[in-house]
């Protein structure tokens, strides 16, 4: 029973990790982030 409620707590707060993921990429601001990040890190692969 106690592994049963700890697996839901455990589900329960990846939910909300998720949740709150997708709210912050929706923002502009972390959008343009992500995409530097991105761009930065695809010259440093292409630059060896």
């Amino acid at each position: 029973m106690a592994r049963l409620i700890s697996g839901l707590v455990k589900s329960a707060l990846v939910a909300k990790a998720f949740q709150i993921a997708r709210r912050e990429m929706a923002k502009p601001e972390n959008q343009r982030r992500a995409k530097e990040l991105l761009a930065k890190a695809t010259r440093r692969r292409t630059a060896r």
